[in-house]
C-alpha cells in the first residue's frame, strides 16, 4: 500500500462519509436531471483541495464560477459516480480511476434555484498521490488550482459576495479564494467538508 494511503486524515474521513450513502447504492434512479462532481484532496502537510474555475459563456448558468469538477450525468455513465470520474479526467486531466482512494459520499445538494437545468448534485470523495497535478484540459474550465484546506477554514477568507441577477442584488456566503469567491452549491458542499474535516476526533 502506497505510504500516502496511511494517512490518518484520509482513514478518518473515510469513515465519516461510509455512514452517508455507499457509492455502490448513490447510482439508483438518476437522470439528466441528476449531476456529480469531485471532491478531491491531495494529501500534503495541509491537505489541498482541487477547484476549477468555469470559462465564461452566456449559455453556461455557472458561467465564470469556481467549481469543484464534474458535470451532468450522461446516458453512458454507469452511475453518477462515473459522471463525476469522467468529467474529472475531461477537464482536469486527472485520471481517478488510476491511484487515487475513494472516500466516499457526501450529501445530496439541490440547488434552490428552480430556474437551473439540474435538480441534484452528488458529491464523491477522492484523496489523490501528493504529487498529483491538474491542468486545464478542457474549453469549459478557464483554470485550476489547489487550495490548502488551511486558507478555506481560516476565518479571514470566509466572506460574502453580492449577485445580480434578474434585476435582483443577494448577498452570498463565500470563501475568498485568491481573489475569487466561492460561493452557492460549490461553497454549500465545501463547508459540509470541512465541517467533517475540522470535527475528525484527534488522538
Amino acid at each position: 500500500m502506497s505510504t500516502w494511503r496511511r494517512d490518518i486524515r484520509l482513514n478518518r474521513l473515510k469513515q465519516t462519509f461510509s455512514g452517508i450513502t455507499s457509492p455502490n447504492t448513490a447510482n439508483v434512479n438518476v437522470n439528466r436531471m441528476d449531476a456529480a462532481v469531485a471532491l478531491i484532496v491531495r494529501p500534503r502537510i495541509s491537505m489541498d483541495v482541487l477547484l476549477i474555475k468555469r470559462s465564461t459563456n452566456e449559455r453556461d448558468p455557472w458561467s465564470g464560477h469556481m467549481a469543484l469538477p464534474g458535470g451532468r450525468w450522461e446516458p453512458g455513465d454507469a452511475g453518477l459516480q462515473q459522471t463525476a470520474i469522467r468529467e474529472t479526467l475531461e477537464e482536469t486531466g486527472v485520471d481517478l480511476t488510476q491511484e487515487s482512494l475513494e472516500l466516499g459520499r457526501l450529501e445530496d445538494c439541490r440547488p434552490k434555484n428552480p430556474m437551473l437545468p439540474i435538480s441534484r448534485i452528488v458529491p464523491f470523495a477522492f484523496a489523490v498521490p501528493p504529487l498529483t497535478e491538474a491542468l486545464v484540459a478542457s474549453p469549459e474550465v478557464e483554470s485550476i488550482q489547489w487550495v490548502p484546506i488551511d486558507l478555506l477554514t481560516n476565518p479571514e477568507n470566509t466572506s460574502s459576495t453580492r449577485i445580480r441577477s434578474s434585476g435582483l442584488s443577494k448577498k452570498f456566503p463565500s470563501y475568498n479564494v485568491n481573489g475569487e469567491h466561492v460561493w452557492g452549491l460549490t461553497h454549500r458542499i465545501l463547508s459540509r467538508f470541512l465541517h467533517a474535516y475540522i470535527t475528525q476526533p484527534q488522538e
